[in-house]
């Protein structure tokens, strides 16, 4: 699946869950460029994927980590070795 794809999937997802309308959206986006985001047309910029994480009421890398289980097409139990993996990498990279 294309990353574009995945993101757009898991933007709409966390979306619906939050009961929010692209409207919501209105401060940090139109809701063309949402819906674009959303059916996978047009990609975010790091800067955009902080802004609707805010407006959704999540960490900017809850929806990055969704969209790469979308894109990987991967399922819950998935998600807990993901996360081992990204603590890990993340452990690896302090310096002390």
């Amino acid at each position: 699946m294309e990353l574009t794809t995945a993101f757009g999937l898991a933007l709409k997802h966390i979306r619906n869950l939050k009961n929010l309308t692209q409207e919501d959206f209105s401060v940090v986006s139109s809701r063309t460029y949402l819906s674009s985001l959303e059916r996978g047309l047009k990609g975010a910029t790091i800067e955009k994927v902080d802004q609707l994480a805010g407006v959704l009421g999540v960490h900017p890398a809850t929806l990055l980590i969704a969209t790469y289980l979308e894109k990987d097409g991967l399922i819950d139990g998935d998600l807990d070795a993901l996360l081992v993996q990204i603590k890990q990498e993340l452990q690896d990279l302090r310096v002390d």
